[in-house]
Protein backbone atom coordinates (compact mmCIF):
# COMPACT_ATOMS: atom_id res chain seq x y z
CA UNK A 1 0.00 0.00 0.00
CA UNK A 2 2.85 2.38 0.89
CA UNK A 3 4.55 1.73 -2.46
CA UNK A 4 1.36 2.41 -4.38
CA UNK A 5 0.85 5.61 -2.42
CA UNK A 6 4.37 6.81 -3.21
CA UNK A 7 3.91 6.04 -6.90
CA UNK A 8 0.60 7.88 -6.98
CA UNK A 9 2.07 10.97 -5.32
CA UNK A 10 5.05 10.86 -7.65
CA UNK A 11 2.84 10.63 -10.72
CA UNK A 12 0.77 13.58 -9.48
CA UNK A 13 3.86 15.73 -9.03
CA UNK A 14 5.38 14.81 -12.37
CA UNK A 15 2.20 15.39 -14.35
CA UNK A 16 0.58 18.26 -12.45
CA UNK A 17 1.25 20.87 -15.14
CA UNK A 18 0.16 18.53 -17.88
CA UNK A 19 -3.08 17.85 -16.08
CA UNK A 20 -3.56 21.61 -15.88
CA UNK A 21 -3.09 21.82 -19.63
CA UNK A 22 -5.49 18.93 -20.13
CA UNK A 23 -8.15 20.86 -18.28
CA UNK A 24 -8.07 23.39 -21.07
CA UNK A 25 -8.77 20.78 -23.70
CA UNK A 26 -11.32 18.49 -22.10
CA UNK A 27 -14.90 19.13 -21.08
CA UNK A 28 -13.76 19.81 -17.56
CA UNK A 29 -11.84 22.77 -18.91
CA UNK A 30 -14.95 24.95 -18.73
CA UNK A 31 -14.84 26.81 -15.40
CA UNK A 32 -18.54 26.31 -14.78
CA UNK A 33 -18.17 22.55 -14.65
CA UNK A 34 -16.28 22.83 -11.40
CA UNK A 35 -19.48 24.07 -9.81
CA UNK A 36 -21.62 21.10 -10.78
CA UNK A 37 -19.64 18.10 -9.57
CA UNK A 38 -21.91 17.69 -6.56
CA UNK A 39 -21.88 14.39 -4.66
CA UNK A 40 -21.78 11.04 -6.41
CA UNK A 41 -22.22 7.58 -4.92
CA UNK A 42 -22.76 6.64 -1.33
CA UNK A 43 -21.52 8.90 1.44
CA UNK A 44 -20.36 7.87 4.88
CA UNK A 45 -19.98 9.68 8.18
CA UNK A 46 -16.57 10.53 9.56
CA UNK A 47 -15.10 7.89 11.83
CA UNK A 48 -15.71 8.27 15.57
CA UNK A 49 -13.28 10.71 17.19
CA UNK A 50 -11.93 8.01 19.54
CA UNK A 51 -11.18 5.73 16.60
CA UNK A 52 -9.37 8.52 14.75
CA UNK A 53 -7.35 9.37 17.84
CA UNK A 54 -6.37 5.74 18.25
CA UNK A 55 -5.18 5.53 14.66
CA UNK A 56 -3.18 8.72 15.08
CA UNK A 57 -1.60 7.34 18.24
CA UNK A 58 -0.64 4.09 16.51
CA UNK A 59 0.83 6.02 13.58
CA UNK A 60 2.99 8.08 15.93
CA UNK A 61 4.49 4.91 17.39
CA UNK A 62 5.77 3.72 14.01
CA UNK A 63 9.33 4.58 13.04
CA UNK A 64 8.54 5.43 9.42
CA UNK A 65 12.19 6.11 8.55
CA UNK A 66 13.08 2.51 9.33
CA UNK A 67 10.19 1.30 7.17
CA UNK A 68 11.27 3.19 4.08
CA UNK A 69 14.29 2.23 2.00
CA UNK A 70 15.58 5.66 0.99
CA UNK A 71 17.82 4.36 -1.79
CA UNK A 72 15.04 2.21 -3.22
CA UNK A 73 12.72 5.19 -3.17
CA UNK A 74 15.30 7.34 -4.95
CA UNK A 75 15.65 4.67 -7.63
CA UNK A 76 11.87 4.60 -8.06
CA UNK A 77 11.79 8.38 -8.44
CA UNK A 78 14.63 8.42 -10.96
CA UNK A 79 13.29 5.48 -12.99
CA UNK A 80 9.62 6.46 -12.93
CA UNK A 81 7.81 6.23 -16.27
CA UNK A 82 4.08 5.82 -16.98
CA UNK A 83 3.08 2.68 -18.82
CA UNK A 84 0.60 4.28 -21.22
CA UNK A 85 2.67 6.92 -22.96
CA UNK A 86 1.44 7.81 -26.47
CA UNK A 87 3.67 6.55 -29.28
CA UNK A 88 4.17 9.01 -32.14
CA UNK A 89 6.35 8.55 -35.23
CA UNK A 90 9.23 10.90 -36.02
CA UNK A 91 8.37 13.76 -38.37
CA UNK A 92 9.79 13.33 -41.87
CA UNK A 93 8.90 16.81 -43.07
CA UNK A 94 8.30 20.22 -41.55
CA UNK A 95 4.65 21.18 -41.56
CA UNK A 96 2.20 23.41 -39.73
CA UNK A 97 -1.54 23.11 -39.16
CA UNK A 98 -4.35 24.28 -36.87
CA UNK A 99 -6.35 22.08 -34.52
CA UNK A 100 -9.92 23.02 -33.66
CA UNK A 101 -10.35 22.40 -29.93
CA UNK A 102 -14.15 22.43 -30.06
CA UNK A 103 -15.58 19.84 -27.70
CA UNK A 104 -19.01 18.20 -27.73
CA UNK A 105 -20.27 16.81 -24.43
CA UNK A 106 -21.34 13.16 -24.65
CA UNK A 107 -23.33 13.36 -21.41
CA UNK A 108 -25.70 15.64 -19.53
CA UNK A 109 -24.10 17.81 -16.88
CA UNK A 110 -26.42 18.43 -13.92
CA UNK A 111 -26.52 21.57 -11.81
CA UNK A 112 -26.59 21.66 -8.03
CA UNK A 113 -30.40 21.98 -7.99
CA UNK A 114 -31.02 18.75 -9.87
CA UNK A 115 -31.59 20.40 -13.23
CA UNK A 116 -29.47 20.27 -16.37
CA UNK A 117 -26.68 22.82 -16.66
CA UNK A 118 -25.34 21.50 -19.98
CA UNK A 119 -27.35 19.08 -22.12
CA UNK A 120 -25.79 16.15 -23.94
CA UNK A 121 -24.42 17.44 -27.24
CA UNK A 122 -23.48 20.84 -25.81
CA UNK A 123 -20.60 22.21 -27.86
CA UNK A 124 -17.95 24.73 -26.88
CA UNK A 125 -14.34 25.63 -27.52
CA UNK A 126 -12.32 26.00 -24.28
CA UNK A 127 -9.87 28.32 -26.03
CA UNK A 128 -12.66 30.89 -26.26
CA UNK A 129 -12.58 31.14 -22.47
CA UNK A 130 -8.90 30.76 -21.57
CA UNK A 131 -5.49 31.86 -22.77
CA UNK A 132 -2.68 29.30 -22.78
CA UNK A 133 0.64 31.15 -22.32
CA UNK A 134 2.91 28.11 -22.68
CA UNK A 135 4.78 26.87 -25.70
CA UNK A 136 4.28 23.10 -25.55
CA UNK A 137 7.20 21.15 -27.02
CA UNK A 138 6.59 17.42 -27.42
CA UNK A 139 9.56 15.13 -28.04
CA UNK A 140 10.55 11.51 -27.64
CA UNK A 141 13.30 11.84 -25.06
CA UNK A 142 14.71 8.43 -25.93
CA UNK A 143 15.65 9.72 -29.40
CA UNK A 144 19.06 11.42 -29.33
CA UNK A 145 18.29 13.45 -32.46
CA UNK A 146 15.15 14.92 -30.94
CA UNK A 147 16.95 15.78 -27.71
CA UNK A 148 19.73 17.56 -29.63
CA UNK A 149 17.16 19.28 -31.85
CA UNK A 150 15.47 20.73 -28.77
CA UNK A 151 18.75 21.84 -27.21
CA UNK A 152 19.60 23.77 -30.38
CA UNK A 153 16.13 25.23 -30.87
CA UNK A 154 14.98 28.66 -29.62
CA UNK A 155 12.52 26.88 -27.33
CA UNK A 156 15.32 25.64 -25.09
CA UNK A 157 15.90 29.11 -23.61
CA UNK A 158 12.31 30.34 -23.73
CA UNK A 159 10.85 30.49 -20.21
CA UNK A 160 7.37 29.81 -21.62
CA UNK A 161 8.40 26.39 -22.92
CA UNK A 162 6.86 23.29 -21.38
CA UNK A 163 8.69 20.11 -22.41
CA UNK A 164 6.50 17.03 -22.79
CA UNK A 165 7.93 13.53 -23.27
CA UNK A 166 6.45 10.59 -25.14
CA UNK A 167 9.50 8.55 -24.16
CA UNK A 168 12.81 8.76 -22.35
CA UNK A 169 13.75 9.53 -18.77
CA UNK A 170 12.17 12.63 -17.27
CA UNK A 171 14.83 12.60 -14.54
CA UNK A 172 17.84 12.49 -16.87
CA UNK A 173 16.40 15.13 -19.19
CA UNK A 174 15.46 17.40 -16.29
CA UNK A 175 19.13 17.27 -15.27
CA UNK A 176 20.33 17.75 -18.85
CA UNK A 177 17.97 20.59 -19.80
CA UNK A 178 18.15 22.17 -16.33
CA UNK A 179 14.40 22.67 -16.44
CA UNK A 180 11.33 20.56 -15.56
CA UNK A 181 10.07 18.05 -18.10
CA UNK A 182 6.82 16.09 -17.94
CA UNK A 183 5.32 12.96 -19.40
CA UNK A 184 2.61 13.21 -22.03
CA UNK A 185 -0.98 12.28 -21.29
CA UNK A 186 -2.53 10.27 -24.07
CA UNK A 187 -5.89 12.05 -24.28
CA UNK A 188 -4.26 15.50 -24.30
CA UNK A 189 -2.04 14.47 -27.21
CA UNK A 190 -5.13 13.20 -29.01
CA UNK A 191 -7.15 16.35 -28.35
CA UNK A 192 -4.36 18.52 -29.76
CA UNK A 193 -4.22 16.37 -32.88
CA UNK A 194 -0.53 15.59 -32.62
CA UNK A 195 0.67 13.15 -35.27
CA UNK A 196 4.47 13.30 -35.06
CA UNK A 197 7.37 14.33 -32.86
CA UNK A 198 8.99 16.68 -32.35
CA UNK A 199 5.96 18.98 -32.32
CA UNK A 200 5.39 22.45 -30.95
CA UNK A 201 1.91 23.61 -29.93
CA UNK A 202 0.90 27.22 -29.26
CA UNK A 203 -2.47 28.87 -28.98
CA UNK A 204 -3.57 30.97 -31.94
CA UNK A 205 -6.89 32.52 -30.98
CA UNK A 206 -9.52 29.78 -30.94
CA UNK A 207 -7.11 27.18 -32.33
CA UNK A 208 -3.93 25.35 -31.38
CA UNK A 209 -1.21 25.82 -33.97
CA UNK A 210 0.84 22.65 -34.33
CA UNK A 211 4.29 22.76 -35.92
CA UNK A 212 6.09 19.52 -36.73
CA UNK A 213 9.83 19.52 -37.36
CA UNK A 214 12.31 17.07 -38.76
CA UNK A 215 14.77 16.68 -35.85
CA UNK A 216 17.90 17.85 -37.65
CA UNK A 217 20.53 20.09 -36.08
CA UNK A 218 22.06 22.52 -38.63
CA UNK A 219 25.66 21.63 -39.45
CA UNK A 220 26.98 25.05 -38.42
CA UNK A 221 25.49 24.60 -34.95
CA UNK A 222 27.07 21.16 -34.67
CA UNK A 223 30.49 22.57 -35.56
CA UNK A 224 30.06 25.43 -33.09
CA UNK A 225 29.13 23.00 -30.33
CA UNK A 226 32.04 20.68 -31.15
CA UNK A 227 34.53 23.58 -31.10
CA UNK A 228 33.34 24.61 -27.62
CA UNK A 229 33.75 21.04 -26.41
CA UNK A 230 37.35 21.04 -27.57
Amino acid sequence: MLTRGIESLLFMKISVLIVAAAVLFLAAGHNALAEVLGTFGATYGIAEKDAVSELEEQARKVDWRSKIDKKAMERRVKNYMPGNLPVLPVATEDRKFLTDMTYTSDMEVPDVKGGILYPKGYTFNPLEYVALPNIIVVIDGSDRKQVEWFENSPYMKDVRTMVILTGGSYYELTERFKRPVYYAIRNVVGRMGLDHVPSVAVQKGKYMEISEYVPVVPEKLKKKKDSKAE
